[in-house]
């Protein structure tokens, strides 16, 4: 069947599910099963969503997974109506982002209201990326990302909180709100130190909120990695303190090209992501003449 003749039954379906909606609310149809008419009628919205979903019609199948969704919640189906409408953003990430969110967040106040905040956070990171990648509006992004990481840490999932609030530290760097970065950097990395499995992130987190301090002051930045080192001796040998060390002393000679070779030469073992080349541009920017790249 080709795409025309599945959305031609979904549509069919649609039709015949409101009418059973119609059906229940008049005063026979109440009387008699009105309840078990809107049941029917979920299910049959369902089928007709999927209908939809095999058309690619995503916006039609989104908008039929509401209805079941809203139906599911007059029938008092928490858990089923959460469900739809999270069905229902999922088919509209593809044709409406806004409306995937509001779909989502709909999901999430039934979710929590049900307790069942493992979930909730699960979806407040779906959302945060529609925000990353489709809306492109970070500051949102940084508020369910939060949002997500305190519902895990209060059901003790640390790592899963922990994924979040890094994302938080590198937008929250990015958009220059360096000591909330800081914070958040400072605190995986003492999360994580005493972690046999995951310790070696550690010394990673440390760099980073170093980089942060040496943005905002460089005698901010010295300060801040004896105490690194003082709280986590393996950050000590590491590739990055020395590297944070040559560019301490270049900076303070302002000399611009000692500070790209080292990080040319850190770059020739450990390639620099975009968040690093960025960060140490701006660090590179505050040496008195500076061309403002890497070169």
């Amino acid at each position: 069947m080709d795409n025309s003749g599945k959305e031609k039954e979904a549509m069919q379906l649609m039709a015949e599910a409101d009418k059973k909606v119609k059906a229940s609310g008049s005063f026979l149809g109440g009387m008699f099963g009105g309840n078990h008419k809107v049941e029917d009628a979920c299910e049959i919205y369902a089928r007709a969503a999927n209908m939809f979903k095999m058309a690619k019609n995503w916006s039609a199948a989104g908008n039929a997974f509401c209805q079941a969704a809203r139906l599911h919640m007059q029938l008092q189906n928490k858990l089923d109506s959460a469900t739809s409408f999270v069905d229902a953003g999922n088919a509209y990430k593809k044709a409406d982002p806004q409306e995937a969110i509001n779909c989502l967040n709909q999901a999430i106040d039934i979710y929590t209201d049900m307790g069942r905040f493992t979930i909730a956070a699960k979806h407040h990171i779906t959302i945060a990326e529609v925000y990353e990648a489709e809306l492109v509006d970070i500051e949102k992004a940084i508020a369910h990302y939060e949002q997500a990481a305190d519902y895990y840490k209060g059901e003790e999932s640390n790592s899963s909180a922990n994924k979040c609030l890094l994302k938080v530290g590198h937008y929250s760097a990015q958009l220059e709100q360096y000591a909330k970065a800081i914070e958040i950097y400072e605190q995986v990395a003492m999360s994580t130190m005493d972690n046999p499995l995951l310790k070696y992130n550690a010394k990673e987190y440390f760099f980073k909120a170093s980089l942060c301090h040496f943005i905002v002051d460089e005698l901010n930045a010295k300060l801040a990695i004896e105490k690194y080192e003082e709280m986590f001796p393996a950050f000590s040998d590491s590739r990055e303190l020395k590297l944070l060390k040559k560019l301490l002393d270049a900076h303070e000679e302002q000399n611009s090209e000692a500070f790209t070779e080292a990080v040319k030469d850190f770059d020739s073992v450990s390639r620099l992501d975009q968040w690093l080349t960025t960060m140490l541009l701006r660090i590179k920017k505050t040496i008195q003449g500076d061309a403002g790249d890497l070169k």
